[in-house]
């Protein structure tokens, strides 16, 4: 999964590019005009990529997740593709701004540029909460949803070998979401020592 590794890159670049801007609108100089559009490209390029890595790590996340959480997933993917597109039209304003040698231009676009990096945080805000109020209790949430489920189907049985067996069922899920989750997140759960399996047995 790309996503988090590559999502740092559209918190700090934007900032970077603003930086430039509130300098070139301060000094006015030719030098400015030009670092400050390269970096506000750079910027929008790396949101673009980002908004690429983040909808192909969306769909194998999503299935994970409780309803809130999908919508959160939703929302934050919408408003990626926004500030993907929003910061490509920035980035050709102020080309051509720069090209034009048109400082009113090039203000406008440092202007949006700073928009656009507020809302940034704003959609790291989001991304936190999926990772850290929906993300990390992904297995927990599979657990109690598997264990809820096997509960109704063992209330259904009157035999006692086959309540026991759903409740097999449910902890051969368990397993299979935990092993399915640590894939996503290149998690390598700890083997079982030599030790350890000797007392098991």
């Amino acid at each position: 999964m790309l996503h988090p590794a590559t999502v740092h890159f559209a918190m700090v670049l934007p900032v970077v590019a603003s930086t430039f801007g509130l300098i070139y609108l301060a000094t006015k100089t030719e030098s400015m005009s030009k670092i400050s559009s390269r970096a506000t490209l750079i910027a929008a390029l790396a949101m673009i990529g980002v908004w690429y890595t983040g909808s192909q790590a969306g769909p194998d996340i999503y299935n994970y997740l409780s309803d809130a959480g999908q919508h959160e997933l939703l929302e934050h993917k919408a408003l990626g593709l926004y500030l993907a597109i929003a910061m490509s039209i920035i980035a050709l304003i102020k080309l051509v701004g720069c090209k034009m040698k048109n400082y009113a231009i090039e203000a406008l676009a440092v202007l949006l540029l700073l928009g656009a990096t507020a809302t940034t945080f704003l959609q790291g805000k989001h991304g936190g909460e999926l990772v850290y109020n929906y993300g990390t209790p992904f297995k927990s949430y599979l657990i109690m949803d598997t264990l809820k489920g096997a509960v109704a189907d063992a209330a259904e049985e009157e035999d006692a070998e086959a309540k026991l067996e759903v409740f097999q069922d449910a902890i051969e899920d368990i397993k299979m979401h935990s092993e399915e989750v640590d894939a996503l997140y290149g998690n390598t759960p700890e083997q079982e020592s030599d030790d350890d399996a000797e007392e098991e047995e």
